[in-house]
């Protein structure tokens, strides 16, 4: 048992909004703080968990959870997983990430929606640098056959 010593009447109760539905469609200023892989339902595959906060606005403080089936039978998930996760990585000017701790406490913009299924839900449309911060540079082109090789010459000097 914990000694308290407490005394509710002589509290003050502050009134607060305590929405906890989806937050409006719109463009959101985000950061993810906590990541972690799970499995999923079915025990058949895992997906990365994105705790996302919103850091600026109105909203600030509430979160948003995504989830990125990166190890799944179904392979069309994967690949929406997969294409998603990218356009995050690419909005944090992150090209390789080893550990998902990498993607944390760096701030980007996020489309969020309302969930066409469960509209208490929210999902991300897009992700997008936030202002002032560097978007990832393109992939590099392959090198074609012609660029790969110097052209031979038929003079022996040159």
């Amino acid at each position: 048992m914990a000694q308290l010593n407490f005394r509710a009447s002589e509290i003050q109760i502050e009134e607060r909004s305590n929405n906890f539905g989806p937050l409006p469609a719109g463009e959101y200023e985000m950061m993810i703080v906590k990541s972690d892989t799970k499995p999923t339902k079915a025990g058949t595959g895992h997906y990365l968990e994105c705790e996302m906060h919103v850091i600026s606005g109105e909203s600030s403080g509430r979160r948003h959870w995504e989830r990125f089936n990166l190890d799944n039978p179904n392979q069309q998930a994967v690949k929406i997983a997969q294409e998603s996760l990218a356009k995050l990585c690419a909005a944090l000017g992150i090209d390789e990430v080893n550990d998902s701790e990498e993607l944390h406490d760096r701030p980007f913009i996020a489309e969020i929606g309302i969930d066409k299924k469960d509209n208490t839900r929210n999902v991300i449309w897009g992700y997008q640098p936030a202002l002032g911060a560097p978007a990832a540079k393109p992939a590099a082109k392959p090198a074609t056959a012609l660029s790969a090789a110097p052209a031979k010459s038929a003079r022996p000097w040159g």
